[in-house]
């Protein structure tokens, strides 16, 4: 498919938009998600984490992260769990505070959240953002379709990857050295959860944005 195909389902989303976010990306709206999983297979290993950062924009026109919501996520029945998955995350999923929901409770919340910003901002869809996108799209929509979820904001295949993103800017595609480049604080003993992955990953994705408009690569938003 060609990159035209990004461009679907759009009704004047672009420059005839007034609302400057949905002018900013041609009437997408940008929310960083990241997952954390039992393997690297969509069909078949489960979701254990997920968190999405809705992204907002000031007066200014400059990006921040607005809110995040973050859920903690029953396997589905029959998932698949990688023991060096959980080695990796740190996931302890018979501990007595982990309070998992299913993975539609997850969804309808974050989707309904979005759904909300999406009004707000003028925009017709979201576009998720993720460090290696792809892995997390890939999982959202597996998710989506296990559950018969309706309303899905997210564009099926199109992503802002901050992994491509750094490795321009920064020259790192690895999410703590690109922090580090973007002199943004990164714990490495925090990484791997959902939560503290996808904050990063928005203040990365927001510090890109609006280093590329102050140094001139955006002014107009009725372009």
């Amino acid at each position: 498919m060609s990159g035209d195909h990004f461009d679907e389902d759009q009704d004047n989303g672009g420059g005839g938009s007034r609302h400057p976010m949905a002018a900013r990306f041609r009437g997408y709206l940008p929310v960083v998600v990241d997952v954390e999983t039992g393997g690297f297979n969509s069909a078949t290993d489960a979701l254990l984490e997920i968190a999405a950062t809705i992204i907002g924009m000031d007066e200014m026109g400059f990006l921040y992260p607005e809110h995040t919501l973050f859920f903690r996520v029953e396997p589905f029945e029959g998932a698949n769990i990688e023991p060096a998955a959980l080695e990796f995350t740190g996931i302890k999923l018979d501990h007595p505070l982990r309070m998992a929901v299913s993975e539609e409770s997850a969804l309808t919340d974050i989707f309904r959240s979005i759904r909300k910003s999406l009004k707000a901002n003028g925009c017709k869809r979201a576009v998720l953002v993720g460090h290696n996108a792809s892995f997390d799209l890939g999982f959202l929509n597996a998710a989506v379709a296990r559950n018969d979820l309706k309303r899905n904001p997210f564009h099926p295949f199109s992503s802002f990857d901050t992994a491509t993103l750094a490795g321009l800017a920064y020259g790192q595609t690895v999410l703590a050295k690109a922090c580090q480049a973007a002199d943004i604080d990164f714990d490495g003993r925090e990484a791997h959860s959902a939560r503290y992955d996808t904050e990063k990953t928005a203040e990365l994705f927001c510090g890109i944005v609006n280093r590329w408009k102050e140094m001139g690569g955006w002014e107009d938003f009725d372009r």
